[in-house]
């Protein structure tokens, strides 16, 4: 890798004249530091070049404006003269408007390429391909799959590559599958097209050019400008969370009532707090507010613009996310950058790319920034044209009552976000993410290659892919195992002449329109008032008609759901809250964690803290030392022990899987973890033995993951290469030296001994035979109870007695792949018709109302249906469950497993179909009723001496229709209740 240092040389004299004269007509100055810096190596057109600079530095410029030089200088030679990839629609519409300026007067043609662009406009364009070409990875994907055969004279004469926002690809799905289709266009070419990278400023620039020509980083030339010092004013405002004015129960009840609820009747007093402080602040000026997800996004541009209209002033805040439409968005931009009228974007991410929205007077970031790196990036967003850039940080925590939990004491989000701040001004960056195999985006590239081509040998597609290709982890043994798995499910399959070609699902999958991207999304529904489009929802959260909603930043009620299109019809309404979008939050990087426990140990305060944030960091500091975090990891909190390792999200997970290979269960909590049914001291001699004999490797610990699907194509991959591919995420060496340190310290002091919080009265007691049963059973698309949708859910209602009552079973459409279908024999055909969770949960409810919620592992079937109705705003505050498997052990004769099927033989039941809904309640309402024959003549009276547990929910915790399925009785036999 070399670098090339900025410099005032001849730069602006080798450009070409009417590059120069445009230049002059911008009213320039001069060149900025980059774009001086880069004309020399991307002129030469023999190397690749990586430029890395703040947002706005003039990154684009850096690379097109020799780049159009040598354009305007060589006449095209057929095909595209140079491709721009980028991460997003919109920053492709922004780049083409202003590099149409710059190539209009070159006389250089610059096309769009994506879903948005008219069918007629991509035809010409095929017909005559020339200029500068503007791309997703995602279409050009479609051209590779669709036109294989032309892509060769499409890219023949490409002199250059453009990458945009690099840095947004390094280590990601995606960004396999860009490395990939950039090798693939080289070999459409028969040669090798100079690459240029456009990035933020990295940690590890090396790493970044060895992304961008990979096995060549070093010949990578790398600029990174040092010009974007610039005044940096900040304050991070902390806020204490408090109850909203109604709570859950009561807003339900209003809204089924069809009375009004107001956003600030339900908004917890931190972000009303939050949204006065912000009202009051940016009113009147530009602005970017970083919400951290959709959902809070519309949440609070709701909240701001509801402040507009009690203040009668014309709304100023805008909305910005990826669900939104296209023109909504264009909007909220247009907004941002006419400065006659103020306006201030909440947005999430899609601002932090590098779209043209001109100067914003400061930005606003609501929770802990999601890295040091993006932090940067979205400050650049402010102080142009020479001011101070202005960064506000908005930190809630929680309300320190008697029950508050010892993590949360530690006030981590307020530190975690002092750290990345004190980082940020030590111009430390996240470095990339280390290599790993990416064997989903890796099927996709084979069906990708095999239908560009036509088919393809085995050997052909591993050096393609693998051997010369970005793939370079997968070993031939890797990929010939990944051969056999795809035949097995059914997407490829080879020929007598060893031809590899698509089998029927493999050709299913690469005529679909979602097989061009390497990452998963869920269904969308369009979102549609008087005939026109707000935006889209992911189906994920569907909602019954009638419910209220906010989008776009405004109150609507849902008038119809048209599930064979795709279509959501509203209405304005003046109720509503915002819909609840899902996304994977960034790991939390080591050198921050490690940066917290210093902040913890220090006695500085920084002075860009408020009053509210300096006391919440004394607090969290006075927490730390009263847990003697400064001598031990260890807590003890009631049965349970808490491990404070203050280290990076990789090497948590890593030292989680660890500690469970010992036998022990390890649970999560913030920068925490909880070791189940464990003293301190127990705790302390595991940390003892796993210093002493070492962690296991990391594919022993990834096989303790039941679940190892996260990637699109995950499902048809076998467990043996899931398990390799897991295990890359795993950190051991790192681990292994934590937990030599942790050790040694735990033998410093005793650990702290805290009591669980008191319960203030003991429940009430219910006698056996007083209340009523529902046994329950669900199949799901995975293990993960945060992740699972049901596919299949059956409910056998009993009365106290233990004689049935009535029974309910159903298919639900979970809007997604259905998962295990080797398990539960489901499949998308099976799924496609039938209903959506919300549009049954009335149903289910209604099954369960007033009853003890019983299944063979009930923590899992009432976490998935608690998260079930969670996301559609109805989620009971208390079940009473009772679980067979816990019966089996004590009235059942002794085991080697109590796996349903298991129970019923020793009891001389037939299990009917294992794994299907109805027939797997059915065998667990029959165990039930022997357990409780037996329970009752041992003397057991009362229902918690069983085993039971929590309380019966308030009634009514969920308003939804009941349809006549659920109140149908039904005295004898099995009726068949599925939904027609």
């Amino acid at each position: 890798m070399t670098t090339s240092p900025p410099s005032a040389s001849d730069a602006f004299d080798r450009l070409h004249p009417k590059v120069q004269q445009w230049i002059w007509q911008q009213n320039w100055r001069e060149l900025r530091e980059a774009q001086e810096a880069s004309v020399a190596p991307i002129l030469a057109g023999d190397r690749d070049v990586l430029i890395a600079a703040a947002t706005a530095s003039g990154k684009t410029e850096a690379a097109f404006l020799p780049i159009c030089s040598v354009l305007t200088e060589q006449p095209d030679t057929g095909g595209f003269a140079a491709v721009y990839i980028s991460p997003l629609k919109a920053l492709i519409n922004d780049q083409y408007g202003r590099l149409d300026q710059l190539c209009d007067h070159l006389g250089i043609t610059v096309s769009r390429w994506h879903g948005d662009v008219a069918a007629s406009s991509k035809s010409k364009l095929l017909d005559r391909p020339r200029g500068i070409l503007l791309i997703t990875p995602e279409s050009l994907e479609a051209m590779f799959v669709l036109r294989g055969w032309k892509i060769r004279d499409l890219m023949a004469g490409t002199r250059y590559l453009v990458i945009d926002e690099l840095h947004s690809f390094i280590g990601t799905e995606r960004g396999a599958q860009l490395q990939s289709l950039m090798h693939r266009l080289d070999l459409a070419a028969r040669r090798r097209i100079p690459r240029v990278g456009l990035s933020a400023t990295l940690g590890d620039m090396g790493k970044a050019a060895d992304y961008l020509r990979p096995r060549a980083g070093d010949d990578v030339t790398v600029i990174v400008s040092s010009s974007d010092a610039q005044e940096l004013r900040l304050q991070i405002r902390g806020y204490v969370q408090t109850a909203p004015t109604l709570d859950a129960r009561a807003r339900a009840a209003h809204e089924a009532l069809g009375e009004e609820v107001a956003a600030d009747d339900v908004a917890t007093g931190d972000r009303l707090a939050i949204a006065d402080h912000l009202f009051t602040t940016l009113r009147g000026s530009h602005n970017l507010v970083f919400a951290g997800s959709r959902a809070a996004v519309e949440d609070y541009t709701d909240l701001l613009n509801r402040r507009c209209e009690d203040a009668r002033v014309p709304e100023e805040f805008v909305p910005h996310h990826g669900n939104l439409s296209k023109d909504i968005r264009e909007h909220a931009e247009a907004r941002l950058k006419d400065h006659t009228r103020p306006a201030t974007a909440v947005c999430t991410s899609t601002l932090e790319m590098g779209i043209d929205i001109g100067s914003v007077t400061s930005i606003a970031q609501l929770g802990a920034p999601p890295s040091v790196a993006a932090l940067r990036q979205r400050l650049g967003r402010s102080g142009r044209r020479g001011g101070p850039a202005i960064l506000r940080l908005y930190v809630s925590e929680p309300e320190a009552t008697p029950a508050i939990h010892p993590a949360d004491e530690l006030r981590a989000q307020l530190v975690q976000s002092i750290a990345t701040i004190e980082l940020l001004l030590q111009r430390w960056y996240e470095p990339p993410a280390a290599e790993a195999l990416h064997l989903s985006t890796l099927t996709q590239q084979l069906l990708s290659l095999i239908a560009q081509h036509g088919g393809i040998t085995p050997a052909d597609a591993y050096r393609t892919l693998c051997g010369q290709g970005p793939f370079r982890a997968v070993d031939s043994p890797t990929f010939a195992t990944l051969l056999r798995d795809l035949a097995a499910a059914d997407l490829i399959r080879q020929e007598n002449d060893g031809l590899l070609l698509p089998a029927e699902t493999g050709e299913r999958l690469i005529n679909h329109h979602t097989f061009y991207a390497a990452f998963a999304a869920p269904t969308e529904y369009r979102i549609v008032t008087e005939g026109r489009t707000l935006g889209s929802l992911p189906i994920e959260q569907p909602l019954p008609e009638g419910s209220l909603i906010i989008f776009a930043g405004r109150r609507w009620r849902i008038q119809a759901i048209d599930t064979h299109a795709k279509l959501i019809e509203v209405t304005r309404a003046s109720g509503g809250r915002p819909p609840r979008f899902t996304s994977a939050g960034p790991l939390v990087h080591d050198r921050i964690r490690t940066t917290m426990r210093r902040l913890y140990e220090d006695t500085t305060v920084p002075a860009y803290l408020d009053a509210t944030a300096q006391s919440l960091l004394a607090e969290g500091r006075a927490a730390y030392r009263r847990l003697g975090l400064h001598d031990t990891p260890l807590v003890g909190y009631g049965n349970d022990t808490l491990l404070f390792p203050f280290r990076g999200d990789a090497i948590m997970t890593t030292l989680g899987l660890a500690l469970h290979a010992y036998g022990v269960d390890v649970v999560r909590y913030g920068a925490a973890l909880l070791i189940s049914d464990t003293s301190p001291q127990a705790a302390a001699g595991l940390l003892a033995d796993l210093a002493v004999e070492g962690v296991p490797d990391a594919l022993a610990l990834a096989a303790l993951i039941p679940d190892k699907r996260v990637d699109k194509y995950d499902d048809v991959i076998g467990e043996e290469l899931l398990t390799r591919s897991y295990a890359r995420r795993l950190d051991v060496t790192e681990t292994q030296q934590s937990i030599t340190a942790l050790a040694a310290t735990t033998d410093r002091t005793r650990a702290v001994n805290l009591d669980t919080p008191k319960v203030a009265a003991p429940p009430r007691r219910h006698r056996i035979g007083s209340l009523p049963y529902a046994v329950v059973d669900v199949e799901a698309t995975c293990l993960d109870t945060r992740k699972a949708r049901i596919t299949e859910i059956a409910i056998i209602r009993l009365h106290p007695d233990g004689s049935e009552d009535r029974t309910y079973s159903t298919l639900i459409n979970p809007g997604r792949r259905p998962g295990p279908t080797h398990i539960h024999g489901l499949t998308e055909d099976d799924l496609a018709t039938a209903p959506h969770f919300p549009q049954i949960a009335g149903d289910v409810a209604a099954m369960l109302d007033g009853a003890i919620v019983v299944a063979h592992n009930v923590r899992y079937d009432t976490e998935v249906l608690s998260t079930e109705f969670a996301r559609i705003g109805y989620a009971p505050d208390n079940l009473m469950t009772l679980c067979t498997l816990n019966l089996a052990r004590r009235f059942g004769p002794p085991l080697p497993s109590h796996r349903l099927a298991d129970c019923a033989a020793a009891e001389g039941l037939g299990n009917g179909t294992a794994h299907h809904a109805e027939s797997d309640a059915r065998t667990c309402a029959t165990l039930l009723q022997i357990y409780l024959q037996q329970a009752t003549a041992q003397g057991l009276q009362w229902l918690d001496e069983l085993g039971a547990t929590g309380q019966l929910p308030a009634r009514p915790w969920c308003p939804a229709p009941v349809s006549a399925l659920a109140r149908r009785r039904v005295m004898s036999g099995r009726e068949d209740l599925h939904e027609p």
